[in-house]
């Protein structure tokens, strides 16, 4: 069997790239996500993954630091909170991102949630396209965007993200969503990638675990690479997170892709509707 490229990247519709595989850091204590950060760049990861609702932008700048790897080498993502959405007040809380991760850029910045409440998205989302303009970011993207949402900032702006960052996982797949990404040009990234550990005893998941010798976590993230999509396994641990980036000898087959494809049920979304969330 064919060996996938190790570390491989996708090409977003600015025509630059990011890597497909990352290290998300929602829920990593400021006091381990620096050493989590180092861990996962000493470990061949170059896409790391904060926002500034997380509370450990800080952190993950030192941990950037602390590695060996070139600045030029990874990709850095960070996110507006609901609190900053407006064009304005977008454009101070980026500036205050830039502040604590302690870089000039970053690599890819995107409005965490639409919060449609607020009906501040639209504005929000014009900051972005200035800041990618000042080249203060290389690509800019949204996360949690439904379908009418990315209709109406494109129809509105002209511009379209680069990204969307979901929660997706074997048994929430939103192939709706993935089907309106992959017509426009926007790659699907991720998140609560193995269904916050609820899959990880899922007896198709741990049947083809066992065909290839690997983790139900490590068949998880291969499933999402296999998929084309964008994906950010989080961890604290050291030995996990190597763990999670072992995926490279193995592919999954028709028939295995398959069988993963067919958990997917509306009824396990993990996380709030974008569409009735409050934050």
């Amino acid at each position: 069997m064919n060996q996938p490229a190790i570390n491989p990247s996708l090409t977003l519709n600015d025509g630059s790239t990011i890597p497909q595989l990352g290290l998300g850091t929602w829920q990593a204590p400021e006091e381990e996500a620096a050493a989590a950060v180092a861990a996962a760049l000493k470990a061949g990861y170059r896409l790391i993954d904060t926002a500034a609702i997380y509370g450990n932008e800080a952190a993950v700048g030192q941990g950037l630091r602390q590695a060996e790897v070139a600045r030029e080498q990874i990709f850095v993502t960070t996110k507006l909170w609901n609190d900053a959405q407006g064009y304005d007040e977008a454009l101070r809380a980026f500036d205050d991102s830039l502040k604590r991760l302690q870089l000039d850029t970053v690599d890819l910045y995107l409005i965490h949630w639409p919060a449609p409440h607020k009906d501040r998205y639209v504005d929000s989302w014009r900051a972005l396209v200035r800041l990618k303009e000042e080249k203060r970011v290389r690509a800019i993207g949204v996360s949690n965007f439904q379908i009418p949402h990315l209709e109406r900032i494109i129809e509105e702006t002209g511009v379209t993200p680069a990204v969307n960052q979901i929660e997706l996982h074997p048994d929430f797949q939103q192939k709706a969503l993935q089907a309106f990404h992959a017509a426009h040009g926007i790659l699907t990234q991720s998140w609560s990638p193995l269904g916050q550990g609820a899959l990880l005893h899922n007896e198709t998941i741990l049947r083809i675990a066992a065909r290839h010798g690997k983790s139900a976590a490590q068949t998880i993230i291969r499933w999402h690479l296999d998929n084309g999509l964008l994906v950010i396994p989080k961890s604290v641990h050291a030995r996990r997170i190597v763990e999670n980036f072992s995926v490279f000898d193995f592919i999954l087959d028709p028939d295995e892709l398959a069988h993963l494809a067919a958990l997917d049920d509306a009824k396990h979304r993990i996380g709030p509707h974008p569409d009735t969330a409050k934050f």
